[in-house]
C-alpha cells in the first residue's frame, strides 16, 4: 500500500511540472538587452528566448531555421524596432507565427543619423524605462491573470533604473567638460550623448554593416588631434583593429571596451542591462576623468 501511494505521489509530481511550465508565457526577444528587460518584468511568469544571444551583433545577424521555430512557438515577440532588426520581417513570415509583435521603443522620439533613425535608444536610461513600460503592458495584455505581477515587477525595476540614472549623471559630472569627448567604433551612443553630455565620434555609422572610407578615418584622425579627444574605446561587438589604428596614429588613450548592442553571458562582466551601464560609465570616467 505504501509503495502504491508513493507511486501515485511520484506520478502526480511529474505531471504537475509540465503544467507549471506550460502556464508560463512564452516570449521571444530579438536580442539580449530586450531579453533582460523582459526577464525583469516577467519574472518567473515568463519563459524568455533571445534570438541574438550574448555578444551577438544584431545589425548583421543571420537567422536560422531554429529561430523560425522559436517564433512559431511564441505567444509574444518583442523587438526594438527603429530599423534595428532588418532581418526580422522575413523570419516572422517564414515562421507562420500569428503572435503579436511588440515594438519596445514605442513612444520614444528617435534621433536621426542622416535619413536613418538611430535604433540604440536603450543607451539612455530614461528611454530604458519606456522599454520597460511597453513590455509591462504587452505582458499584461497577453496574460491578464498575471498583470499585477508584471506591474509590481516593472515598478521595482524602474526604481532601480531611476537609481542608475542618478549614478550616471553623478559620474559624468565628475568629468571635466572639456574632456567629455571619446571615439567609439560605431554610432551606438547617440542617445547617451544627448542625455548625459558626452560627445561620441565614430568611424562607422549607426550600423556595423557600414565600412568607413579612408577619407572618413582621416577626418576622424584630424578631429581627434584638433579637438584633443583624450580616449578611444573598443566595443564588444566590433572588430577592434580600426580603433587601435586610430589610437596609434593620434596618441589617444585606449580607454577599454564599451558595451553597446549586446550583453555578455552570465559569467561575463555585463550579464544585465544595469551591469552594462555601470561598466560603461566606469570605463568612461576612468579614461576621461584625469
Amino acid at each position: 500500500m505504501r509503495r502504491l501511494l508513493w507511486l501515485v505521489c511520484l506520478v502526480l509530481t511529474v505531471m504537475a511540472f509540465p503544467v507549471r511550465a506550460a502556464g508560463r508565457l512564452e516570449v521571444v526577444a530579438s536580442f539580449s538587452i530586450i531579453g533582460d528587460f523582459v526577464k525583469n518584468v516577467g519574472g518567473d511568469r515568463v519563459d524568455v528566448t533571445t534570438l541574438v544571444g550574448p555578444n551577438g551583433d544584431v545589425h548583421v545577424y543571420t537567422p536560422t531555421p531554429a529561430d523560425a521555430k522559436k517564433i512559431a512557438d511564441a505567444k509574444l515577440v518583442i523587438i526594438n524596432g527603429l530599423g534595428l532588426e532588418g532581418w526580422l520581417p522575413r523570419l516572422i513570415q517564414a515562421s507562420g507565427s500569428k503572435a503579436p509583435i511588440i515594438t519596445a521603443t514605442k513612444g520614444i522620439a528617435p534621433l536621426r543619423q542622416g535619413s536613418d533613425a538611430d535604433p540604440h535608444a536603450w543607451q539612455s536610461v530614461a528611454n530604458a524605462k519606456v522599454y520597460v513600460a511597453n513590455i509591462r503592458d504587452a505582458l499584461a495584455a497577453a496574460d491578464p491573470a498575471d498583470a499585477e505581477v508584471f506591474l509590481a515587477n516593472a515598478r521595482r525595476y524602474q526604481a532601480e533604473l531611476d537609481a542608475l540614472e542618478a549614478e550616471v549623471r553623478a559620474a559624468v559630472e565628475k568629468i571635466p567638460p572639456a574632456r567629455r569627448k571619446v571615439i567609439s567604433t560605431h554610432n551606438a551612443f547617440g542617445y547617451f550623448a544627448a542625455a548625459y553630455g558626452v560627445e561620441f565620434v565614430a568611424p562607422e555609422g549607426v550600423s556595423t554593416e557600414t565600412e568607413p572610407s579612408a577619407r572618413d578615418v582621416g577626418a576622424i584622425v584630424r578631429q581627434i588631434k584638433s579637438a584633443k579627444i583624450p580616449a578611444v574605446f573598443l566595443e564588444n561587438i566590433s572588430d577592434p583593429r580600426l580603433v587601435r589604428q586610430i589610437a596609434a596614429e593620434t596618441g589617444a588613450k585606449v580607454g577599454g571596451t564599451l558595451f553597446s548592442d549586446a550583453l555578455t553571458d552570465e559569467k561575463g562582466v555585463c550579464p544585465t542591462y544595469i551591469a552594462m551601464v555601470r561598466h560603461n560609465i566606469k570605463a568612461l570616467t576612468s579614461a576621461l576623468g584625469n
